[in-house]
């Protein structure tokens, strides 16, 4: 009894698609809130500070517009007049000073009475300008705009304390940064759930693929929308349909093989079981006669051989080959095979070079020459010919004999298959497969022309017409003319 492990797959080394995607996601949201938010920020500091600023120029221009009045007498008179006419905002403070000293100040405040603020007012009293300081409070912001009236000298004094409206805007950025975090939670939630949508596919399409073996190859992948994944899907199973078709045609090919080889092998056996070693004309009848198997199993052999080359892009070798001299050389080759009345059909529109492999397209026809001389009779009629139709050259082998039944036009082109074998053929049915594939190497087709009248059976050969690359100067006219692509085998 045995026991089969089940299949695991390789270890999966690393984070997952879905998690990395999740992940690039969740940092690319990161950045750009975080980004945001530093822009956010910077704009509403600068706002911050130009409302500041403009609030103070404001309070100063006023003081200057009452001073020009003329209206006082002196210094304190004007800075007592101005405080009396402007109420300060909450996070403002006026202070009139005269001299060395405060004379008035609106609201009170014991700010003014700590040497801090005066040792940082004094410089301002006399030159004027902005200067910072910080307090129990926190920052504030001190403006001076010198006054003088003939020996007197003050200044007034725009004292604006800063912690409030940063405060304010370090709430605005926490709330900004909690929303912020909440968003990136939510983008980064949906991306994984989208992600795992959108990776479904991939997931059961590699499970499915784990199930799938050499021995079983029947399964296909669900096909669901119409994306991206659904395109990688179909063609997964396409390529899914032409492994299975591939290992069915290895399979059968390697069956029809077997079983073609099986009976020379086994008359090989018998005879050499039986034979008596004795006896000179039994040993001369039996080497005779064991001579002719091993031929008949050296031709299968060579003609496996040459299907199983058919797929490999050495197969063919293309070359500049003058069609006309091609069949006359395979008519005189074929007119070897049987008394026949060979023909030759040479259309005189044939170009004068064609890139193509020579000895395969001779090897074809003559396949095709030595099947019509089996299905007729001697003194049968059997035409090669070949003409240009269109961008096609087209090649064919006629006979007058029984033709091909209904019917059997696809099979006997396929591997070992056959149609009615006449009385001594000991072919394999390998013949018509070989000239398939050498027209499918070529880029063409081979198959059963039933348009034409008249009796028998024409076989024809479809190949791309493609003209050699002229060399030396051609002129446009003529290059656009020239078919340059080559079908590859």
């Amino acid at each position: 009894m045995t026991t089969t492990e089940p299949r695991t797959g390789p270890a999966r080394s690393g984070l997952s698609v879905r998690t990395r995607i999740t992940a690039t996601v969740a940092l690319l949201v990161t950045v750009a809130l975080a980004g945001a938010g530093l822009i956010v920020y910077w704009v509403e500091s600068r706002a911050l500070t130009e409302t500041l600023q403009s609030e103070v120029e404001q309070e100063l221009d006023e003081f200057v517009a009452l001073q020009r009045t003329g209206d006082f007498a002196t210094i304190r008179d004007l800075l007592e007049g101005f405080l009396r006419r402007n109420v300060p905002d909450d996070d403002e403070l006026l202070v009139g000073w005269v001299g060395d000293g405060r004379l008035v100040q609106f609201p009170e405040d014991p700010l003014v009475d700590e040497p801090a603020f005066q040792e940082a007012v004094a410089p301002l009293v006399a030159d004027g300008g902005t200067t910072y300081l910080d307090t129990d409070r926190g920052e504030v912001r001190i403006t001076a705009q010198p006054v003088s009236q003939g020996s007197q000298r003050g200044a007034l004094l725009v004292v604006t304390y800063l912690a409030e409206d940063r405060a304010e805007l370090g709430q605005t950025m926490r709330t900004y940064t909690l929303v912020a975090l909440l968003s990136a939670a939510l983008v980064t939630a949906a991306a994984a759930w989208v992600s795992g949508r959108l990776l479904r596919p991939l997931r059961t399409l590699h499970l499915t693929a784990d199930t799938i073996t050499a021995t079983d190859l029947s399964r296909r992948l669900p096909e669901r929308g119409n994306d991206d994944i659904t395109a990688l899907t179909r063609t997964v199973n396409g390529m899914l349909d032409r492994l299975e078709d591939a290992f069915a045609g290895q399979r059968q090919f390697l069956d029809d093989a077997g079983h073609e080889l099986r009976t020379p092998l086994t008359v090989l056996r018998g005879h050499l079981e039986l034979l008596d070693p004795a006896n000179p004309q039994e040993v001369a009848e039996t080497r005779a006669l064991l001579l002719d198997e091993v031929d008949r199993m050296s031709r299968l052999v060579g003609d496996l051989i040459v299907l199983a080359k058919s797929d490999r892009p050495d197969f063919l070798a293309p070359g500049a080959t003058d069609p006309a001299a091609l069949l006359a050389t395979v008519l005189t080759k074929a007119s070897a095979l049987g008394e026949r009345r060979w023909r030759l059909e040479a259309s005189p529109e044939l170009p004068a070079e064609l890139v193509l492999d020579g000895q395969r397209i001779t090897q074809a026809l003559l396949a095709l020459a030595d099947n019509a001389v089996k299905h007729t009779a001697p003194g049968g009629r059997i035409a090669i010919g070949a003409a240009l139709v269109g961008p096609t050259l087209r090649c064919w082998v006629h006979d007058d004999g029984a033709g091909v039944a209904p019917g059997d036009e696809d099979r006997i082109f396929g591997r070992f298959g056959r149609a009615a074998v006449p009385e001594g053929d000991e072919g394999f049915g390998l013949g018509l497969s070989i000239v398939s594939a050498i027209a499918q190497a070529h880029g063409g087709t081979a198959y059963v022309d039933r348009s034409g009248t008249g009796p028998g059976a024409r076989f024809v050969i479809d190949l791309p017409a493609v003209l050699p690359v002229p060399r030396g100067p051609v002129s446009p006219d003529a290059e656009r003319t020239q078919v340059l692509t080559w079908p590859t085998s």
